[in-house]
């Protein structure tokens, strides 16, 4: 199980590090796309360093997500916190496809939104994540 374990929680970490990343690089890119001289190459720089790092993140969240189910099935979890967490995670789920489709936008050049607004959007999964640690660690419920 303490090896099941051990790689739930490295690629969580390393799927988390993604979730990080890529919105910090959306931020930079609408800044980019909002500032008055319009700068092509670092545009097409970020597009690529975003379709990239999304690529890589897919097995990572798989993995993480495997390994999760896997202790879940295998070794069992009750409590209310357990279902708490299933929420959270299902929401992350949600939230990185949904970073797959601001990578598509911006790729089309169809982005909608401000640094500002993805400011705000790069704090969902530092929120989320502070909840599921809570959760495991003083399981509350």
């Amino acid at each position: 199980m303490l090896w099941i374990k051990s790689l739930h929680i490295i690629f969580v970490t390393s799927w988390f590090a993604g979730l990080f990343y890529l919105p910090r690089l959306f931020v930079n890119h609408a800044m980019v796309l909002d500032s008055k001289i319009s700068d092509n190459t670092t545009s097409e720089r970020l597009k690529l360093m975003e379709s990239k790092l999304y690529r890589f993140m897919l097995p990572l969240a798989v993995l993480a997500l495997g390994f999760g189910l896997w202790l879940w099935i295998g070794f069992g979890a009750t409590g209310g916190w357990i279902h708490a967490k299933l929420t959270l995670v299902a929401a992350l789920v949600a939230y990185h496809l949904y970073c797959g489709k601001l990578v598509k936008d911006f790729k089309q050049d169809k982005n909608q939104h401000s640094h500002i607004w993805y400011r705000w959007f790069n704090e969902i999964p530092v929120i989320v994540l502070s909840i599921i640690v809570i959760l495991v660690v003083v399981k509350p419920f």
